[in-house]
């Protein structure tokens, strides 16, 4: 298998020294990303930055398991995405639940902090966007690298707005909004990864 799927992009399955190195640059850049974006979600009290940290770390602990199970069976890829898809859905109900409770407590999130690191985060994420971008198709273990990094990108766009809103309006709710926003993406995701893993397990299974 070449470095790029080439003309059999549904069936690849990562088994490429190329796509594990942008595998691997894109693990550095994530596990960097949660250290930086966590730290400041608690100093700036913002419920979407931190959500978009978790999503980092989860990313970089998948994209790991991703790495591991490359060249194995289906069935043991599936079964990966699998775990990759529950940890996301069990991700996303947290950072709901995460927000709900954040509608009960004041305080208003430093807007000027998410913004700039909102800014770095989406930089960090269209870099990783850019890398797998020649791997997004291919079997549910590629095809979920790609619909993680496609949600960071989008989810530091919608941080960046809901600090905007938070400076405009001086209101709480901009961050709440956007991190309920990020848990249903993530909810959405899940889904999908799961739905594509259960359709690699099914002919085995049957």
């Amino acid at each position: 298998m070449s470095g790029s799927c080439g003309d059999n992009c549904d069936t690849f399955d990562g088994a490429s020294a190329r796509y594990k190195r942008a595998l691997w640059a894109v693990i550095a850049i994530n596990g960097i990303m949660f250290v930086v974006e966590m730290s400041a979600g608690f100093a700036s009290q913002s419920t979407a930055l931190r959500a978009d940290a978790l999503d980092f770390l989860g990313d970089t602990l998948t994209y790991m398991l991703s790495l591991l199970v490359i060249g194995m069976s289906l069935h043991i890829r599936a079964k990966a995405s699998l775990i990759k898809g529950i940890s996301l859905l069990a991700m996303g109900l947290f950072v709901a639940s995460t927000a709900i409770w954040q509608i009960f407590s004041p305080g208003l999130p430093e807007a000027p902090m998410m913004g700039g690191i909102g800014f770095l985060a989406l930089m960090a994420n269209l870099l990783s966007v850019f890398i797998l971008l020649r791997f997004k198709d291919g079997d549910s273990n590629v095809r979920s690298v790609w619909l993680c990094s496609r949600n960071d990108a989008i989810g530091n766009i919608a941080v960046m707005g809901a600090a905007l809103m938070v400076a405009l309006t001086q209101s709480h709710w901009p961050d709440l909004i956007v991190a309920l926003a990020m848990s249903g993406l993530f909810l959405s995701s899940a889904w999908q990864i799961i739905s594509h893993a259960r359709a690699e397990l099914k002919p085995q299974i049957a």
